[in-house]
């Protein structure tokens, strides 16, 4: 093993020895040294990261096996290293995200029991993230993507005490394992029609297979390719939160606020992006699966956007964000514009992470309120945290010249290009999206941080006007904060984060000309000339300036203007109106607060049907057929029969002389009847 193979195994094994220490030594550990040990084996991950990235950026991947688990025939199942720039750069900003949240930990848990093995859970949670993104094989792949969705089991779960945390994390699971099964699926069909799960045996022989059909229903063939696209997208619907699989991701809001920002910023949700990104070659060879791609991605991108517009949750207003956010990668990866997916996970990864610190900065301050009815005026006594998320929402606006700006219009000009079916669809909802866009991430910044403090007296009356429209919610620790307590700024352990954070959410977009337009990715992505949305948008592009001065002028600006625009008009001019409205919309709120009825649907039909189809088996086959029929049914004939034996066992000689009469008669009968015959 050479030395640069020894760094990429100290990539992910840094923070797997954080994990074990911290998790199995922690009786031992003060507190301090679990969150030492674990942020040393953070910033060594992020060392070896920004080495092995610049390394591939002079030139030098890698893809090779370090070590052969099972041999089965001629397909060799291993656990190997695909070192590429798609890799390294997901690499860098898992790593970086991750310490951050260690980092943030520190003053976000400070009191919480768990403190110690929470920071065994989220080292080990970047441990299996790094394994999916560095893997050179389907097998690897899906250890990586078992692993990070039994670490969220666990850390949105994290207070076991609460039922509601227990469902979210049973519901997380469960969801996750529906997509699983179909990415299981697809991995099985590579594996039976290519012979291999080494990525680049597989990608080098797509073509070739390119023509061959599959029969799913006798007499209905489909194309090969496609349907193992579409298995494996079924699989990243799951991870990626794409509808109708988006139910968890929002009911992991039940865990702690760190590790809302590592699920949803920059680690499992962007997990199925990766995949779709990295298998580029097979979709490139099927129109129908990118189609079914970017259909998928255009629902979720602008209904869930709708959703955030309702909610008081601070948190979950931005978990619908990154639902929708998602969606926005996924419409791009439907229109083969894979780099400009990757490009917006890479900036998304930033402010979206903002905005979820900053959310957990407010909770801190608001001893753990997060109904932004109980809000209001924050600024001026949180001006860090104002700051860091204003930052984060213009990012997540669209707004020039914010990192979410270059990357979502990139997206949005994509579809527009695409001349695949579903594009124009896609292309109206992905400009619906921004408007609403605009409006939800304004709404948090106006009803959180400007306006009337909500929280200073809770006799006012328009407090108790928002406490007779507050529905009881659960979420957040049982303890209410005291009214007299004025909130103040964080601790540095906080807030250095969310300033660390903030940079990149300013400037990450601007290096796009390279990332997005150059030979950025080289061979880890493959576009056919079939799909040439970004060789078409690379002519139009003229540098950084030139696309910030014409996105003053384009179409998504203004909606993403006219939704902040919106905003400040309902919760800063006429904070009356929305409640006008609420009551004039009726239906439509109620239809967005009940998040369309699919929790509903999903608990009657799938968990009521579960419960239909055990309450029959139970009823049926248990009660009726094993106990009833076979236990107790075999018992009464052995009873009956034992009855019927008794009879003749009376103890009269005259009923055995007559059994002896009969036996003989029978017997001479039998015998006469032979020799006639």
């Amino acid at each position: 093993m050479t030395g640069m193979q020894k760094l990429y195994l100290l990539v992910p094994m840094a923070p797997l020895a954080g994990a074990i220490v911290a998790g199995l030594c922690g009786w031992a550990l003060s507190r301090r040294a679990a969150h030492v040990i674990t942020i040393i084996g953070m910033l060594v991950c992020l060392g070896a990261s920004v080495a092995v990235y610049m390394d591939v950026m002079a030139g030098h991947h890698f893809n090779g096996a370090l070590y052969t688990w099972m041999v089965s025939g001629n397909a060799k199942f291993e656990i190997g290293f695909l070192i590429d720039p798609l890799s390294a750069t997901m690499m860098i900003v898992v790593s970086f995200v991750s310490l951050m949240v260690h980092i943030y930990t520190i003053g976000y848990m400070a009191d919480d029991p768990g403190y110690k093995r929470f920071f065994s859970y989220i080292s080990l949670f970047t441990f299996s993230m790094l394994m999916l993104v560095m893997s050179n094989n389907f097998l690897q792949l899906f250890f990586g993507w078992e692993a990070v969705g039994l670490v969220s089991y666990l850390l949105i779960g994290f207070w076991y005490t609460r039922p509601t945390a227990i469902y979210a994390n049973l519901k997380a699971f469960l969801v996750n394992r529906v997509g699983d099964f179909g990415f299981l699926l697809g991995i099985a069909l590579v594996l039976m029609y290519f012979g291999t799960l080494d990525y680049a045996s597989v990608f080098a022989n797509a073509k070739s297979l390119s023509g061959n059909t599959i029969e799913i229903v006798p007499g209905a063939t489909w194309s090969l390719l496609t349907v193992i696209c579409i298995l494996l997208f079924i699989g990243a619907m799951g991870k990626s939160a794409q509808f109708p699989l988006h139910v968890w991701l929002p009911d992991s809001m039940e865990g702690p606020t760190p590790i809302s920002a590592l699920i949803h910023a920059a680690t499992m949700v962007t997990a199925g992006i990766f995949m779709v990104a990295r298998m580029s070659p097979l979709f490139e060879l099927s129109d129908t699966a990118l189609t079914f791609v970017m259909t998928i991605g255009a629902i979720t991108a602008f209904f869930m956007a709708l959703i955030a517009t309702v909610q008081y949750d601070i948190k979950r207003v931005v978990a619908y964000s990154t639902l929708s956010q998602l969606g926005y990668m996924t419409m791009a990866l439907g229109a083969s514009a894979y780099s400009a997916a990757i490009f917006h996970l890479f900036t998304h990864a930033f402010f979206k992470a903002v905005l979820f610190l900053g959310a957990g900065s407010v909770i801190i301050a608001m001893h753990h309120e997060q109904d932004m009815r109980k809000m209001g005026g924050l600024a001026k006594y949180m001006p860090i945290t104002y700051a860091t998320m204003l930052i984060g929402a213009l990012a997540n606006a669209g707004l020039p010249p914010f990192a979410g700006f270059f990357s979502k219009d990139t997206i949005i000009e994509a579809l527009h290009a695409s001349p695949l079916a579903g594009a124009s669809f896609a292309y109206v909802l992905a400009l619906a999206g921004v408007l609403v866009g605009g409006f939800y991430s304004f709404r948090l910044i106006f009803y959180a941080f400007h306006g009337k403090e909500r929280f200073a007296d809770p006799h006012d009356s328009a407090v108790k006007a928002c406490d007779a429209e507050r529905a009881h919610d659960a979420h957040g620790h049982d303890d209410h904060h005291d009214s007299h307590n004025k909130p103040h700024e964080s601790p540095w352990v906080v807030t250095l984060p969310l300033v660390m954070l903030a940079i990149p959410s300013v400037c990450a977009g601007w290096i796009i000309g390279k990332f997005v337009f150059g030979d950025y990715f080289g061979n880890a992505i493959s576009m056919s000339p079939a799909h040439p949305a970004i060789a078409t948008l690379k002519h139009e592009f003229h540098g950084v300036i030139a696309m910030m001065t014409h996105g003053f002028t384009s179409l998504p600006f203004w909606l993403a203007v006219a939704g902040a625009g919106t905003a400040y008009y309902l919760y800063i001019v006429r904070p009356d109106l929305p409640a006008v409205l609420r009551a004039k919309w009726g239906v439509v709120v109620t239809i967005l607060m009940d998040k369309y009825g699919l929790d509903r649907f999903n608990d009657w039909f799938f968990a009521g049907g579960a419960r239909l189809i055990g309450t029959g088996l139970w009823k049926g086959g248990d009660v009726a057929v094993i106990d009833g029929l076979l236990v107790n049914g075999s018992a009464n004939a052995v009873g009956w029969f034992s009855t019927v034996i008794r009879k003749l066992q009376s103890g009269y000689i005259y009923n055995y002389a007559f059994a002896m009469i009969f036996g003989i008669l029978l017997l001479l009968t039998i015998t006469l009847w032979s020799l006639i015959g």
